[in-house]
């Protein structure tokens, strides 16, 4: 089969900087056409905590040794538009592959939406991840990973924020369909995580400038409509002088024009 490919990145001083080499992960489509995936062992599941997108959900089966399965959720979508038969297959995918959980006849699965949204910000210029990873690399949104932790081990940092589902069963049928679409690569994971976020920030760019039109048009109502009130008012009966008296002046003015014009006479 493939190896593991060691990417190199050359910074502008001249300098080498590898990457981790690319790990093995397992991929599923789900019934309903998401990509569900995880790794191969606890090495890869470091990756997959280390380069996940803002659109993973974590599935994990609760106490127990068992695979990080992510669900990649479509953009915007949040944890509430999960589907129950979603929920059951990815409950399923991670049952099947904990040594323990796999024997016992019920387990509880635990999930929470993983990753928020990368900064706004590009990242390095020359692509070289690190160790430790690079600010530029997302946290996770309630994935908690310190350096005491065991390679694959996660903690919360709001467990109010992870969702719970008892009394999983294995359903042998579910399971199998997940097998028959299950393929292996050895993914680019930082730079598929770069490309997510350089998406985003076009995205949030995009949003921005639609805001700022959004924003002048309001602005440039605003002013038409200041405009209409006060020619409105202006155009009100009430404020309006009318000619009569202005007549009686001029015809004031009139006769003593007349009048100076005899005297000049």
């Amino acid at each position: 089969g493939d190896l593991p490919l060691q990417i190199v990145a050359r910074s502008s001083q001249g300098s080498v900087a590898k990457r981790q080499p690319q790990r093995m992960v397992f991929y599923f489509t789900s019934s309903e056409g998401f990509l569900l995936y995880m790794g191969k062992d606890k090495f890869e599941n470091e990756d997959l905590i280390r380069y996940g997108w803002p659109d993973d959900v974590w599935f994990h089966v609760e106490g127990l040794s068992s695979a990080h399965v992510y669900c990649r959720q479509q953009k915007g979508q949040r944890l509430n538009d999960l589907t129950p038969t979603l929920i059951t297959e990815c409950a399923q995918l991670v049952k099947a592959n904990s040594i323990a959980g796999c024997k016992q006849k019920t387990v509880e699965v635990v999930y929470t939406k993983a990753s928020r949204h990368p900064p706004s910000h590009p990242p390095h210029p020359t692509g070289a991840i690190c160790e430790p990873p690079p600010p530029h690399t997302p946290k996770w949104r309630n994935l908690m990973k310190t350096k005491s932790m065991e390679p694959g081990a996660v903690g919360f940092r709001d467990k109010t924020k992870v969702r719970k589902i008892a009394d999983v069963e294995k359903d042998n049928s579910i399971v199998n369909s997940l097998n028959r679409s299950k393929r292996e690569e050895f993914p680019d994971l930082a730079a598929e995580q770069e490309a997510r976020a350089a998406e985003f920030r076009r995205e949030q760019k995009r949003a921005k400038q639609d805001q700022d039109v959004r924003e002048k048009e309001e602005r440039r109502k605003g002013i038409d409509e200041k405009e209409q009130r006060s020619f409105k008012s202006l155009m009100n009966s009430d404020n309006m002088t009318t000619n009569s008296g202005n007549l009686a002046a001029a015809s004031v003015d009139h006769s003593a024009a007349e009048a100076a014009e005899e005297d000049f006479m």
